[in-house]
């Protein structure tokens, strides 16, 4: 979670919205990303999302079966969709999104299999979100 608490970091002093993600495989980082909405001009440009697709091509597989998320905030319903299809062992996130968080509709938007972990530097994660939009405010 530190590495992606990292990439959040690099999101936040680029001007996206700090979130950071990293996949792990057979204990090796094979991906990282983190928002770039902003520097893409894409909505669909969340950490996750673009995660997904480096450890997809990293694997030469669609398939993340073997493989953990860890993720800053929590994933919203678009990106917990793409976890599903990606079919991803374990999601390991920080901090609870009550707005836009997959988890106001359920563990189940996600692959039946894939594992659900939280909390984890869910302060530290949620204290960047905050000064984040705090700054955006003045």
């Amino acid at each position: 979670m530190q590495q992606a608490f990292r990439e959040a970091i690099l999101a936040f002093e680029e001007g996206e919205i700090p979130v950071g993600a990293v996949v792990v495989c057979q204990n090796q980082i094979i991906a990282r990303a983190r928002n770039q909405t902003e520097c893409l001009t894409d909505v669909t440009a969340h950490a996750e999302i673009l995660a997904i697709t480096a450890a997809s091509a990293y694997l030469g597989s669609k398939y993340l079966d073997e493989c953990t998320l860890y993720v800053t905030l929590e994933p919203c319903v678009m990106c917990a969709g793409a976890l599903s299809w990606a079919q991803l062992g374990r999601l390991v996130y920080a901090a609870a999104e009550a707005k836009r968080g997959f988890m106001r509709f359920g563990k189940g938007l996600l692959h039946p299999k894939t594992q659900v972990e939280f909390g984890l530097m869910g302060e530290a994660s949620g204290q960047l979100l905050k000064d984040f939009f705090k700054q955006k405010r003045i």
